[in-house]
């Protein structure tokens, strides 16, 4: 660490700000050998902070010595300092963020922690603008978090669909691979039995993985309700039959590589064959890569989904996503799933659940 502090001095000068430090692992054979060293990234304020215009950012790594990770000679308790720096970290990281965007601080802020959130920078930008438009006023931080908040839950209203109650029989669920599609669909269908009372049965199609059959054999035990195993359309529309007088049939379908033109294909033709009394939903994750995940939708758009379900909330704090489907694609969000306890961690996608989501992190960044 004091070999870094030199090097940043003598780059920097001595008002440099230590932003971050970690230690990182280089080099090695095999995995073995590597040694271990410290990552500094620190900063200058040419200007007061009042009036920052321009800053300089360095990385400097150092292999590590004896000595202590931190030094306490250089580390300040003091508040004044430690709020500094905060606010460097905010304004180099908007700066890095904005683009040819001109919003004015702390609407800046705003724009960076939505982009930084996986929000398209267009739709963080239209966010961004129209909150800044509609309070010309000078606002603090938590002021504009406030407003972001009322407009953001407004905004999400109209895409938020609500199928506890659906009179539709057959409930369809779509989706890539990994996604815990056959665990969201025992947590609905759960949902459903406790809250509303209705009668449930479940079809497979995913003959692909013996463990999804598997799985779904052990919700359907656990609840006590019917399954089908099917292995063509004929089969599909004999269950269908079969299950007529139940309340909802739930339907699991395989989930294979989506990139896969003939998969696709198949599963519209089989989506159809229940058209007119059905819904289907998209399960997607939230801890895919957000590009991934407009692959995907547009992809499955032309199976003709309805609804979106968003899994892995708890193994993420982006949650771009959402927005993106939301308002870039005019998604419906029908459930939000948040854990691995069946039924309990799967909710419904309300405004102000969303909206939490998103701006939870906007408090502490």
């Amino acid at each position: 660490m004091n070999d870094a502090l030199t090097k940043i001095k003598h780059e920097l000068g001595t008002d440099a700000v230590i932003l971050n430090s970690k230690q990182i692992k280089t080099g090695g054979l095999f995995g073995l050998f590597k040694k271990t060293q410290i990552e500094v990234i620190a900063a200058l304020d040419e200007h007061p902070i009042s009036e920052v215009k321009a800053k300089q950012q360095a990385e400097v790594t150092v292999t590590k010595k004896e000595q202590p990770i931190f030094n306490t000679d250089v580390l300040s308790s003091d508040e004044q300092v430690l709020e500094e720096i905060k606010q460097l970290r905010r304004l180099v990281s908007s700066k890095t963020f904005q683009g040819n965007n001109s919003f004015s601080h702390p609407f800046d802020v705003l724009f960076h922690y939505l982009v930084e959130q996986g929000v398209h920078s267009s739709i963080a930008e239209e966010i961004v603008t129209k909150v800044e438009e509609d309070n010309s006023g000078k606002l603090n931080e938590q002021q504009l978090f406030e407003k972001a908040d009322s407009f953001l839950t407004d905004r999400i209203d109209s895409f938020v669909a609500d199928v506890s109650n659906t009179n539709k029989k057959i409930l369809q669920f779509v989706g890539p691979t990994g996604v815990g599609k056959t665990t969201t669909i025992a947590k609905v269908a759960a949902k459903m039995m406790l809250e509303h009372k209705k009668q449930i049965a479940f079809i497979t199609t995913d003959t692909y993985r013996i463990a999804a059959i598997e799985q779904l054999k052990t919700y359907a035990k656990i609840l006590d309700v019917p399954l089908e195993v099917v292995y063509s359309n004929d089969d599909y529309e004999a269950a269908l039959e079969k299950f007529s007088q139940y309340d909802h049939i739930f339907v699991d379908t395989a989930g294979r590589n989506y990139l896969e033109t003939n998969y696709v294909h198949e599963l519209k033709h089989m989506i159809q064959l229940a058209k007119g009394d059905s819904i289907t939903f998209l399960v997607l994750s939230l801890t895919a890569k957000t590009s991934d995940n407009d692959v995907i939708y547009h992809i499955f758009k032309d199976v003709g989904i309805e609804h979106v379900i968003l899994t892995k909330a708890d193994e993420t704090t982006t949650y771009g996503t959402i927005l993106n489907l939301c308002l870039g694609e005019g998604a419906n969000v029908a459930y939000i799933a948040n854990g691995q306890d069946v039924p309990d961690d799967v909710v419904e996608g309300s405004p102000e659940y969303i909206t939490n989501l998103i701006l939870s992190r906007y408090r502490h960044a």
